[in-house]
């Protein structure tokens, strides 16, 4: 075992981040002997991850970190940093490790009094480790204000400090930071290569497991929840019927509707899991008594919580319904296959009678337009469109497709 064996079907950038985690313990290591360093190094301060959504750019992050920090004696002997038993590995891959700093939001973006909190942090030597190292799993959500931040960090940075940023692509960070970072591109891995995993690591039935990774496309966290969660492969099943309710404007306007209450039910599960148990930790840090009234002065602190919880739920709507058009688009891309006669892998098999009757009825033209209308709905989300007018306004030209 070793932290690089969660990284899936990913073995160039794994390669990449062990010969660079090799150099940079002969850094550590020739600082410590008080020696001249390498001469040639393939260890740098910043690192970009990038790849599309399951690709497995945060856990790639997470791996070099632990193979950063390890500790292990076989490095000494010619053996791989990233053993995944030493202490410096395992605390690493399980967030308690004092020199590394992992940074995720729940939020719809980051900004800049947090993102001056991190780079404060980064200064620091480090406590105990071999690398002061911050991942930042959600550098695209980075306002324009807090990137700048970033910036002077990445430009001018501690000695043993290492920043990696993860984003969907290039373009979701400023030019300036991107071209201070060594570039990593992870591709999305194959359904088998997905199916395996979930087989080996989480124990799942086989069968189960590559119709997960199928339907979902090789998103690998996506298929872990599609294929243990009953509640999720519900959601998708209402989804992906959703084509054959939009023969007229009342059918499109109650679709739409449901996707957005829909969206909204899982907001509010997850506001029920976290909401309360944040609440009440606070209260008891605190001082306040059970049952009782909050002590003097922490309106203020209860009320930003408040703000944060409530913002949460409007994340978790929008990745909802981003979830929901991105089945919706592997179904047309389905139909589309149908009617060109493709020997593309079906990702919607479960729905076949469906995807059968919307290709007999209609052209390749009008599924190519579907799929325009679906990624319209997209742009205008993030343009934060009101969502229910913005999943109308893709109803509607579902049905005139």
């Amino acid at each position: 075992m070793s932290v690089w064996d969660d990284l899936v079907g990913q073995e160039q950038v794994s390669a990449q981040l062990t010969d660079a985690a090799r150099d940079a313990d002969a850094l550590v290591t020739a600082v410590e002997q008080q020696a001249p360093p390498p001469e040639a190094s393939k260890m740098t301060h910043a690192w970009l991850f990038t790849g599309p959504p399951g690709s497995g750019r945060a856990d790639a992050a997470r791996a070099f970190a632990a193979a950063l920090q390890c500790t292990s004696p076989d490095r000494a002997l010619g053996g791989v940093p990233g053993c995944g038993f030493c202490d410096g590995c395992h605390t690493t891959l399980v967030g308690t490790h004092a020199d590394v700093e992992i940074v995720r939001t729940d939020l719809l973006s980051i900004g800049v009094k947090e993102t001056r909190d991190l780079v404060r942090r980064a200064q620091l030597s480090p406590a105990g480790g071999r690398w002061q190292v911050i991942v930042l799993e959600d550098a695209d959500r980075l306002t324009e204000g807090a990137g700048n931040v970033l910036l002077k960090a990445v430009e001018e940075p501690a000695p043993r400090t290492v920043w990696l940023l993860c984003t969907p692509s290039v373009e979701d960070v400023l030019p300036t930071i991107r071209s201070r970072c060594r570039l990593l591109t992870l591709r999305t891995p194959s359904v088998a290569a997905v199916a395996d995993v979930l087989v080996r690591r989480d124990g799942i039935e086989p069968a189960v497991a590559e119709s997960a990774a199928r339907a979902t496309q090789g998103h690998i966290d996506r298929a872990r929840r599609l294929a243990t969660d009953e509640r999720a492969r519900a959601r998708r099943a209402t989804v992906l019927r959703l084509p054959l309710r939009v023969d007229d404007v009342g059918g499109c306007l109650k679709a739409a509707q449901e996707l957005i209450d829909a969206a909204a039910e899982d907001a509010k599960q997850v506001a029920e899991e976290v909401d309360a148990k944040e609440t009440e930790e606070l209260k008891t840090a605190l001082g306040a008594a059970q049952g009782g009234r909050m002590p003097r002065g922490t309106a203020g602190v209860m009320k930003d919580l408040e703000d944060r919880q409530k913002r949460r739920r409007t994340r978790t709507q929008r990745d909802s319904l981003d979830l929901a058009l991105t089945d919706l688009t592997a179904f047309y891309r389905d139909v589309l296959a149908l009617q060109l006669g493709s020997r593309l892998a079906l990702a919607t098999t479960d729905m076949q009678d469906a995807l059968e009757r919307i290709a007999d009825a209609s052209s390749p033209e009008a599924t190519l337009r579907r799929i325009e209308a679906i990624g319209a709905c997209r742009e205008a989300l993030d343009r934060n469109v009101a969502p229910l007018l913005a999943v109308e306004a893709m109803t509607l030209a579902l049905r005139a497709g």
